[in-house]
């Protein structure tokens, strides 16, 4: 009754998001307590660690895109550009390196222990500090090192962000210090650094700007001048006709070339009508010769060929050849007609290409010198515009509003960190108890045992508050309506029920590995069998390690071994003990192998004895992992009960002895999970698990 080995892989792909919803809840209290950890230590952290910050807050506007003095990437003292890159520019620009230190030398910042850890004492009032730091003694200071002046600047710089509100060309401005008064002075100051920079920048660009028009325009007045001189030269230099009669000698070109083109198609035809008729009288056929010739003459000479044979085909010869005659002379005038041609066409290209050249070459040096003209006229013009603009500049940006002391701190956000401290220590307990259980590879719920083995649970055990092995029967026979006793008849109820059509008379009992509880199953079934008014017997199958005598108060020098090697007959060896109402065969210590004892005949022929004498016999044996005992007697019983201990045996024991088990056949009934913990089941959160154990029993 195994179920698929691929199931439980199946099953173990999905997430259940309920039993995922189940650990939780059954870890709350670990959730719970590790939220109020976190929470104190963030209250901790917020009220008495973390240090109050103020933020102060300026803006600046920026005016929009003026006309530049000259349309050169807008970089003589143009106004700021509008699009996203040019607001993007100058957010760097607030931040720059530059910048910053001139506010650092403004305020003497790298004489504040706020900003400089280098002058930070021990201890120090930070109200005279910041005191000192607004009055900005005018006194002279010494030089500041190189390497100090590069921490201050970069210190500032984190204390200053820079934004630009979307859709606008409004910049903010925010310093978060541990002073009010000093947040709002260090944005104050940098938004009047910034506006006097532009001024400043746009003031020394547009000088260069004016140097460097003078310089232009000079060079392009007399590159003008030169250009305007090359044009005169060349055309006192050449006979240039106009772009008219120009272009009428193209035409003359064209059409010779036309009649060129016309004569070689017409040469052509002729070659190919001469072939035609050089062919025609070498094949000396009258037919063929008056059908490529085409000449009515000599088409009447054909027909006087049939009337008089001799004299008709003499006047049709000589005429076709003085047709052949014409023909040749033909193509002669032809080829001295195409030859006259050619050489009109070719005189006449070389005149208009010469006259072709010579006006190109005018046209380019007049373009040349408009261009210098048109170039000198607009910078000329720049020049005065720049000049007349120099003493008229303004800044492209102005103090929108100037920032103000603020009145409470900006950090620490109190009650952010409670609810992030909390949400965090939440989520580490949840991550704990995740954790936890992922990595808990025992068992703790029947089901979880059925579904990983495919075996059905025939029994949960509880512990049972015995303090000696030997006081194990007389506690479950002295509290019959005990747990432990209501677990032990279930147990027996599920192992009869087990197979209705043939109920097992030989069960044996085993485990994974030892302290499992096996032998405390298999005394407990034994006592409850009995308790049906059976004839039942025990035999302890451990002859390894023989604990029936921690159990029983028995003195008996020969058991199972003298049974099985004919020493003694098996009802001298059997011992009937009260406690257990059932009979019991207990083991000696072996003379030869457990295995091969295990293995004979002899054990065969016990185990047929005892089945007609005994209504159930109950067989413990050592563990599964430990010795092969177990696989061997299992071959002789009719079922086996597999005890697991709860919330200790490791899946892999469990699987890697039912799969031994299994490789040699045994029929295994089911499961038992033994010394079940009420108080662990509880506190795992199996709640529901434990009040079926205690809800209606009394201990």
């Amino acid at each position: 009754m195994t179920a698929p080995a691929t199931d439980h892989h199946k099953a173990d792909d999905k997430i259940d998001l309920g039993q995922l919803l189940g650990t939780l809840w059954r870890g709350k209290l670990w959730i719970m307590f590790a939220g109020f950890v976190a929470l104190m230590l963030g209250g901790y952290y917020a009220y008495r660690v973390a240090t109050p910050m103020y933020t102060a807050t300026a803006t600046v506007v920026q005016a929009s895109q003026q006309d530049p003095v000259v349309d050169f990437s807008g970089g003589l003292g143009g106004g700021v550009g509008a699009d996203q890159s040019s607001i993007n520019t100058e957010i760097q620009i607030f931040r720059s390196r530059d910048l910053l230190e001139k506010l650092v030398h403004e305020l003497d910042l790298t004489n504040d222990p706020d900003v400089n850890a280098a002058l930070r004492p021990p201890s120090f009032s930070a109200k005279r500090l910041i005191k000192n730091v607004i009055s900005r003694s005018k006194e002279t200071a010494s030089p500041v090192p190189e390497e100090t002046l590069n921490t201050v600047i970069s210190e500032v710089g984190q204390m200053i962000s820079v934004s630009n509100i979307r859709q606008t060309y409004v910049y903010t401005l925010t310093a978060t210090t541990r002073n009010p008064e000093k947040s709002a002075l260090l944005v104050n100051t940098l938004a009047d650094l910034y506006i006097h920079n532009q001024l400043i920048v746009k003031s020394e660009s547009n000088l260069a700007a004016t140097e460097w028009l003078t310089d232009k325009a000079s060079q392009l007045r007399i590159e003008l001048e030169d250009a305007e001189a090359a044009v005169k030269n060349f055309n006192s230099s050449t006979d240039l006709i106009n772009a008219d009669t120009l272009a009428a000698l193209n035409r003359q070109v064209k059409a010779l070339r036309d009649r060129l083109r016309a004569a070689d198609d017409e040469k052509a035809e002729l070659e190919i009508q001469i072939t035609l008729l050089n062919a025609a009288a070498t094949s000396n056929d009258p037919e063929q010769m008056r059908a490529v010739a085409k000449d009515r003459t000599l088409d009447r000479l054909f027909e006087q060929i049939a009337a008089q044979p001799v004299a008709g085909r003499i006047a049709f010869d000589t005429y076709f050849q003085q047709i052949l005659d014409q023909q040749r002379t033909e193509l002669v005038r032809m080829g001295d007609q195409i030859a006259s041609l050619q050489a009109s066409v070719e005189r006449q290209q070389a005149e208009t290409s010469a006259q072709s050249d010579d006006l190109i070459a005018l046209q380019q040096l007049q373009r040349e010198a408009e261009a210098s003209r048109l170039l000198y006229e607009y910078f000329l013009s720049r020049l005065k515009e720049t000049t007349v603009q120099s003493g008229i500049q303004t800044a492209d940006s102005r103090v929108l509003s100037r920032a103000v002391k603020p009145r409470f701190p900006s950090a620490p956000r109190k009650s952010m960190i409670l609810a992030l401290s909390l949400i965090l220590g939440v989520m580490a307990g949840a991550a704990f108890v995740l954790g936890r259980e992922m990595l808990q590879n025992t068992f703790r719920a029947s089901e979880e045992l059925e579904a990983r083995t495919g075996y059905a649970v025939l029994g949960q055990i509880p512990k049972i508050p015995a303090r000696r092995r030997a006081q194990l029967l007389q506690y479950l026979a002295d509290k019959p309506t005990s747990i432990a006793a209501e677990a032990v008849r279930n147990m027996r109820t599920s192992v009869l029920l087990s197979d209705v059509d043939s109920p097992p008379q030989v069960i044996m009992s085993t485990s994974s590995i030892p302290g499992e509880g096996k032998t405390t199953q298999s005394l407990a079934l034994a006592q409850n069998l009995a308790g049906l008014g059976k004839s039942v017997l025990l035999i302890e199958g451990d002859v390894r390690k023989r604990v029936f005598q921690e159990y029983f108060k028995i003195k008996n020098d020969d058991g199972l071994m003298a049974v099985l090697e004919g020493r003694l007959p098996l009802k001298d060896a059997v011992v009937h003990e009260p406690s257990l109402k059932a009979d019991v065969l207990m083991s000696e210590k072996p003379t030869s192998n457990a295995a091969d004892i295990f293995s004979s005949q002899a054990f065969a022929d016990l185990i047929k004895q005892v089945r007609k004498e005994y209504d159930y016999i109950v067989i413990d044996t050592p563990p599964v992992l430990a010795v092969p005992d177990a696989r061997i007697v299992g071959k002789q019983v009719d079922t086996t009960l597999y005890s697991v201990r709860w919330d200790s045996t490791t899946h892999r024991q469990v699987t890697q002895g039912l799969k031994e088990l299994a490789q040699v056949n045994v029929t295994i009934a089911g499961l038992v999970l033994a010394q079940v913990d009420q108080k662990g089941l509880k506190r795992y959160g199996y709640g529901d698990q434990a009040y079926a154990y205690s809800g209606y029993h009394n201990n």
